[in-house]
């Protein structure tokens, strides 16, 4: 399931999507990528879509927003605590180039499933209007109450990108 309703012909999504799984060599890169490759999904809607908070497969109790400001353009970040392997381990999602955020949608804020987060825009991708969805897992002995700003969230120290199809529920 993703955050907004399919915005390409054909009830597809993903106009560009997660590659670090990809060969060095085939990986993309611009002199505004801040990390190898790109590690979520683009996906493309109309300017003003409400943008949903999405609950991961497995996930125990509500999201947490974690930042909600200026990253990839206007960006959201919320926390999910996912049951894997006998054990709850943390998840952050990135919600990114955002036209604006929800009132609700501010640090510190449990959101359940299906809270709007904002509306789909262009902000840091001037022209290109889609959502920006990032699925990241917080590495291992990582206490996400002590790192402060969206930047360091996304740190390689502090997580992970991950392929978001080994996450997100299936419709």
């Amino acid at each position: 399931r993703y955050p907004i309703p399919p915005g390409l012909p054909g009830g597809r999504y993903v106009v560009s999507g997660y590659d670090l799984d990809r060969p060095d060599a085939l990986q993309r890169r611009g002199r505004t990528l801040s990390h190898v490759g790109h590690g979520g999904l683009d996906l493309p809607q109309t300017r003003g879509t409400p943008v949903a908070l999405v609950a991961l497969d497995h996930q125990q109790g509500d999201a947490q927003v974690l930042f909600a400001g200026k990253l990839f353009g206007t960006t959201v970040i919320t926390r999910h605590a996912v049951r894997e392997a006998g054990r709850v381990r943390d998840y952050i999602l990135l919600f990114g180039h955002l036209e604006s955020i929800a009132p609700g949608a501010s640090p510190g804020a449990s959101l359940p499933e299906g809270t709007v987060l904002g509306a789909v825009g262009d902000t840091g991708s001037p022209e290109l209007v889609h959502l920006h969805l990032e699925v990241r897992r917080v590495r291992d002995g990582v206490d996400l109450a002590k790192i402060a700003g969206g930047g360091n969230l996304i740190a390689e120290s502090v997580s992970v990108v991950c392929d978001p199809r080994n996450v997100l529920q299936l419709k």
